[in-house]
């Protein structure tokens, strides 16, 4: 069994050594994401009211003997045939104990899939974005600021990602995501292929007008009330993002992720230690153990 602590130290270091490190984190025009921001559902994608979006969970939202089973619905247009099989087996395969995911298997989650972390942090520079996740392994992504994709992009876990702002909205563009042996788009189980395209945009909202994007969540996904602080009414993050795939997907799609603040029980300003074992069932439960030592 391999076990991974999260390298904490490392991410930030990574993350600021840049020679844009130090100077302001971006004009008095632009938005300031600045500071952790939490979005405590599962599976955590918010689906759209109307028009092409995300997978919903065919399971409910209410989690069965302590754990949760993951049933994606198959029957969603946006799924071409094939993906459908996929979906529509992996669903079987929770509800019987859990299939092999990123999060269970220690591995980068790419995106979109780890939009439905619990928890991201943005770091802004003149030339560079940054985001943290708040995931088994403490992942990160760069963003290049206002400079094209390479041609050939070279593929890689969380593909390449340039961005750019638009008066109050931050915009990211991101090709070219590695395709491994436990990739998905969601934790659903939605496959991808290396035509995978995803657009992200982030803005502040106040809370009347992010409440009804918290409606939907509380509609379709589970609530921990460990992160939770009802009475929060201050600025809210929404990320809107757009998925297109034609090797997947039969048209683009879009859903919403809506994060807060002000979550007492847990850290707003520093990311706690996680530790990450392989463990692909039951889905989240317990850690594998043996009966006598491998060694």
């Amino acid at each position: 069994m391999k076990v991974r602590r999260g390298l904490l130290w490392w991410v930030i270091f990574a993350a600021v050594a840049s020679p844009a490190f130090g100077q302001n984190a971006a004009p008095a025009t632009q938005p300031d994401f600045s500071g952790i921001w939490r979005h405590p559902s599962w599976p955590g994608f918010e689906p759209l009211a109307s028009g092409p979006t995300a997978l919903i969970n065919l399971a409910g939202n209410k989690g069965r003997n302590g754990l949760i089973s993951l049933v994606g619905d198959y029957a969603n247009p946006i799924l071409k045939p094939h993906a459908a099989e996929i979906v529509k087996r992996r669903g079987e395969m929770s509800l019987a104990g859990g299939f092999p995911t990123p999060s269970t298997q220690c591995t980068p989650g790419g995106v979109p899939y780890i939009f439905a972390s619990f928890g991201t942090q943005i770091l802004q520079q003149p030339r560079q974005v940054t985001l943290l996740y708040d995931h088994p392994l403490i992942e990160f992504r760069k963003v290049r600021m206002n400079e094209p994709h390479p041609s050939p992009v070279r593929p890689s876990w969380y593909g390449d990602s340039v961005g750019h702002y638009e008066g109050d909205t931050l915009v990211i563009d991101t090709v070219g995501v590695r395709v491994g042996p436990f990739s998905m788009a969601d934790l659903l189980g939605t496959p991808f292929t290396p035509a995978l395209h995803v657009v992200e945009r982030y803005r502040l909202l106040d809370y009347e007008a992010a409440k009804e994007g918290l409606d939907r969540d509380t509609k379709w996904n589970i609530r921990f009330p460990r992160y939770l602080d009802p009475s929060y009414r201050g600025k809210h993050l929404q990320l809107t993002f757009t998925v297109d795939d034609e090797g997947v997907f039969t048209m683009p799609w879009s859903a919403t992720i809506t994060y807060g603040r002000g979550f007492p029980m847990v850290p707003t300003t520093d990311w706690e230690e996680h530790v990450c074992a392989q463990n692909p069932s039951p889905y989240y439960g317990p850690p594998p153990s043996a009966d006598k030592p491998d060694f």
